[in-house]
Order: C-alpha cells, then structure tokens, then sequence
C-alpha cells in the first residue's frame, strides 16, 4: 500500500464485502501496488485460485466509489497450527487512481471492525520501510512497530527490510 495519510479530504466511498465479480478489479489494483515497488515481494498479481486459497474467506473487503473498486483489504493466515486460528496478516490496497484521498486508512478501519467480529485478536502486517505513509496509516489504526526483518528476502537483486508492525484486539482474546 503506498498511500498519503496527510491528505485532508477522504474520498467518499463504501466498504462492502467483496464479490466474485470483483476479481478482476481486485487483481489489477494489487498490480498497481506492484508496479509501485514498495508493496510487496510479489513480482505480478496470483490468478484468482492462487489468491482464493491464500486468503482468510471471511473479511475480504472492496471500496466502492463512483468509478468502481477503487481498493481492497483481505487478510491470511499465518499459519495453519490452530493456535495461530486468531492471528492474520493484513493486506491492503489502493488503485493507483484513488491513492491519497484516505481510502486506505477506511479499508484498513473497516478491517479491524470485521476482523474482531470475526473473533482475530492480532493483525500484523509486513511493510517495507520505504513506505511511510503505510507504516503511519497502520499506526492510526491501532498498530506498532514489533522490529524490522533486516535483508529478508530479495527482489530486483535487491535485499529488502520489512518492518513487522502488530495490532492486538481489545476485544477478543482480552481476557
């Protein structure tokens, strides 16, 4: 997600859950987020069955506006082990088009919300350093930086830090 969180007007759009239909719209907005070159490790957006079974079926959101989807938020799991059933990695992603109108910081709210409902007590998310805007838009929504992976993988031929940041529910797993 490269986004301006300083930006003073928010685009006015709905979160919804996102549909079947959706895919195509979804897949070129994470192609978006990779050409950025600050998004993500992926090189090119999965095929719909790739991306189907790597993501949590529930909480899986779009932003609507006027023009269509103009971004989308979905978590993972991070593990298989059911002591992991309540801990999620976030992803979040805004159309090259909508960027800088505050879109990813509804998504990422919207987020959290359906997440909680869904009994998740921790979000985390893996942000290259580079992307300020993201690691300052996680921070609004309740996340902290937990350490930086120095040189944890390689893209381009080029090795890259991520900056792990999480979000512990006050809700669920509070007790």
């Amino acid at each position: 997600m490269h986004l301006d969180p300083t930006h003073t007007t928010p685009a006015r759009v709905s979160i919804e859950p996102m549909a079947d239909q959706d895919w195509t719209a979804v897949s070129e907005i994470y192609a978006d987020g990779i050409s950025t070159g600050n998004a993500t490790f992926e090189i090119e957006a999965p095929g719909w069955e790739k991306w189907d079974s790597g993501h949590l079926r529930v909480c899986r959101l779009v932003a609507r506006s006027g023009s269509g989807v103009v971004g989308w938020a979905a978590l993972s799991p991070v593990s298989g082990r059911c002591v992991y059933a309540g801990v999620a990695e976030v992803s979040v992603y805004v159309a090259e088009r909508a960027r800088n109108r505050k879109i990813g910081s509804q998504l990422l709210t919207a987020l959290v919300e359906a997440s909680e409902r869904e009994g998740i007590w921790t979000l985390q998310a893996g942000i290259f350093p580079e992307n300020v805007p993201s690691i300052q838009i996680h921070e609004a929504c309740g996340f902290s930086i937990v350490g930086i992976r120095r040189r944890i993988g390689r893209i381009n031929g080029r090795w890259r830090d991520v900056v792990l940041m999480e979000r512990r529910s006050r809700v669920v797993g509070a007790e």
